[in-house]
């Protein structure tokens, strides 16, 4: 039964473990690149807050006048959703009592449609903090098996296969078929016009149906049994009957360690919805293959920005992106 979750992006700060703990800023250099092209920084607002420019100015942070708490922001390179939270807070998977845990930003950028490049929605990649040292370790893992971090001639060959049609479509539908439950991640998506949920869930469900006759001309009869045509229904009952998504409103879309699908939205005056899951984890693997793996993905911008965060990952020694993350 649908509830309410709260997206929560100003907070009093939780207390953090070894794994949780505040170092280097893994998007900072996407930070600067973007903001050498802002003149008007200190004048955006995030959710209504204030973004001003923090003493040395390495830092964006949205001020709470009211509570007197700061979050840090990036800018996501466009003026119309101009800041993305470096990190919220989401439901812990599986939990009774809706208790929350924190998730951080590795990449973002924005989907456009037509040659006329129009923006959609503006799209970022979280990974549960604690859960950063567990993907640290399956890219370092695939690229070297004895390393525990990656030097730069095997960086740069994680990224050339991060940017392949086919190897960066292997590798991520790897890791994500791992649903050994040592994962979990998010897709923040913030339109950027007005638009409805049956616009945005068509969109995902071409990108499903693209991916499963794909794997089928190659012999893949993965996706073919009844119970994924099932679980596609499912899928579009969770949007059934849901109205418009204005733009500035948050909707986004959980994957946790098993693969379970959960869509959460919140609208612009902080409100939320607990949309719903879909246990199929097929479901949620191609949603997330359509951002990240493949030769034509939902933005190649968020999957740039995207593999510029992986590969600060895998530059740290392993066990300790999360320190080194946030």
């Amino acid at each position: 039964m649908a509830g309410a979750y709260a997206i929560t992006t100003f907070m009093d700060p939780p207390q953090k473990n070894s794994e949780q703990q505040g170092g280097k800023d893994i998007m900072q250099e996407q930070s600067r690149a973007i903001r050498a092209d802002s003149s008007r920084e200190g004048e955006d607002k995030f959710q209504g807050k204030p973004v001003v420019v923090a003493a040395g100015g390495a830092k964006l942070l949205a001020h709470d006048e009211k509570t007197g708490e700061d979050l840090e922001v990036v800018p996501t390179g466009t003026s119309t959703i101009p800041h993305f939270p470096k990190t919220m807070n989401l439901p812990i998977p599986g939990a009774v009592n809706e208790e929350e845990t924190e998730y951080t930003l590795v990449g973002l950028g924005v989907r456009t449609v037509s040659f006329l490049s129009i923006e959609v929605y503006v799209v970022g990649l979280y990974i549960q903090t604690s859960s950063l040292s567990a993907l640290q370790a399956k890219f370092i893992k695939h690229i070297n098996p004895l390393a525990s971090s990656l030097i730069p001639g095997e960086k740069e060959k994680l990224r050339s296969t991060l940017l392949d049609p086919e190897e960066s479509y292997r590798l991520w539908d790897e890791i994500l078929k791992d649903t050994s439950g040592d994962v979990n991640s998010a897709f923040r998506i913030v339109p950027t016009k007005n638009t409805d949920f049956q616009h945005l869930r068509d969109g995902w469900v071409r990108g499903i149906k693209a991916r499963t006759q794909a794997a089928g001309s190659k012999g893949n009869l993965e996706f073919t049994d009844e119970g994924f045509g099932s679980s596609m229904g499912e899928f579009n009952a969770l949007f059934g009957r849901k109205g418009k998504a204005p733009k500035g409103s948050v909707l986004v879309l959980t994957r946790d360690g098993s693969g379970r699908l959960g869509v959460i939205y919140q609208d612009k005056s902080g409100a939320t919805e607990n949309f719903g899951t879909l246990e199929d984890e097929r479901i949620a693997r191609l949603i997330w293959l359509g951002y990240v793996g493949g030769k034509n993905v939902s933005s190649e911008d968020a999957r740039k920005k995207i593999i510029d965060g992986v590969i600060h990952l895998v530059e740290r020694p392993l066990g300790t992106a999360a320190t080194q993350i946030t």
